[in-house]
């Protein structure tokens, strides 16, 4: 069994193998301590057609759980994930709305074996509505919520953060939020509670701030034409002499004053004032100018130790090696591959990796008899092709 020691140790959770938010939310839960059992497909069949490899690497999103490959379509399938769900605390799924109700393990079959039960449920358009059985990925969400539109510079199309908002922001993120919220209630009533994340309500969410903005007259909604879009000067990425980049974030006068003098513009003749959006780029063609002289870590060491918000633009695979994330060890390696660590941090219950990703069905039988199975129940399923 895998060791715990996070704030979430002891909390059991059942999570049924999905693709992005929802195992990235039982990712953060076995962070912080929870035991999660995951629940794989017992075919070879893939959601993507992507290349395997044998043993496969270790995986972030299904890293610190064991694996138990079971086909849920066959009764006895069901009704072994049915008996799990009475040792749970959460119930983690990522279908269709209606996937599992239709095998047998939805909400109601669940909390009848397990009232306590909280049975999470991760989609893109949610559980109802005229969408919730279209197919959809982030960049669909985002669109749908009206938090792509606002991305990318003027006069070209709306630019996908990856699939950083919706997936894992709105989707997964939240879907940890609804748990713990659920688990909270739990303790004072004693009963569980269906949580319904849905990506398009998680990214609608994250726009608040420019809602609130608009309202205030701070948010020209023409796109590329707004103080966090790109289009202040102050607020952007400057390429550098190699070619690399800068990310600048002085929005504060103070701090905008420190990035002109680190700059040694702040004497310059004609300069546009910081919010002079008339100006803007001419003052932002001036700042450029000057980022083009040296090379990008030249620029990082110059306002290492300033408050001009100068930052170097890192790629995902050279972030772990910036001072700053080696001394607080951001970036952790498991089983060979660096990836970020657990986070937020804990003063007395610090989280962990607990190992890992399992392969698919890996740990079925020890898995099982740790949640209560009977050793001649796994052997009968194991002999039935139930569980690989």
């Amino acid at each position: 069994m895998p060791s715990t020691t996070g704030p979430l140790a002891g909390l059991r959770v059942l999570e049924l193998a999905g693709l992005a938010p929802a195992p990235f939310a039982c990712t953060v839960l076995s962070d912080l301590g929870a035991e999660v059992l995951r629940i794989d497909r017992a075919s070879d069949e893939q959601p993507f057609a992507v290349p395997r490899s044998d043993p496969p690497p270790s995986d972030p999103l299904t890293r610190g759980r064991r694996s138990v490959a079971v086909d849920l379509k066959a009764p006895a399938g069901a009704e072994l994930v049915l008996a799990l769900a009475e040792s749970a605390d959460v119930f983690v799924e990522g279908f269709r709305p209606g996937v599992c109700e239709r095998l047998g393990i939805g909400p109601r079959e669940c909390r009848e074996r397990n009232p306590r039960l909280v049975y999470a449920r991760m989609t893109g358009y949610g559980q109802d509505g005229p969408m919730a059985q279209r197919a959809g990925h982030d960049i669909n969400y985002l669109s749908l919520a009206g938090a792509l539109e606002p991305l990318g510079p003027a006069g070209a199309p709306p630019l996908p953060p990856l699939n950083y908002v919706a997936d894992f922001g709105g989707g997964g993120m939240l879907l940890v939020v609804g748990v713990l919220a659920a688990l909270w209630e739990r303790d004072r009533s004693g009963r569980g509670q269906v949580v319904d994340a849905s990506m398009v309500e998680g990214a609608a969410l994250i726009t608040s701030v420019l809602h609130g903005l608009r309202a205030r007259g701070l948010w020209n909604e023409q796109r590329g034409a707004n103080l966090f879009d790109g289009s202040a000067p102050f607020y952007a990425a400057y390429e550098c002499a190699d070619g690399r980049y800068v990310a600048v974030g002085a929005l504060e006068p103070k701090f905008f004053a420190t990035l002109l003098a680190g700059l040694g513009l702040e004497d310059a003749p004609d300069l546009p004032g910081q919010f002079d959006r008339s100006g803007w780029p001419r003052l932002g063609a001036r700042i450029a100018g000057v980022f083009k002289t040296r090379p990008r870590d030249e620029w990082a060491e110059l306002f290492a130790a300033s408050d001009a918000c100068v930052t170097p633009v890192l790629s995902p695979f050279e972030a772990h090696e910036h001072p700053h994330n080696a001394a607080r060890g951001t970036f952790v390696e498991v089983a060979g591959v660096r990836q970020p660590g657990p986070a937020p941090r804990f003063s007395r219950t610090p989280g962990g990796v607990a190992g890992p990703s399992p392969s698919p069905g890996a740990d079925g039988a020890e898995a099982l008899s740790d949640w209560g199975v009977p050793g001649d129940r796994i052997a009968a399923l194991t002999d039935a092709g139930v569980v690989r």
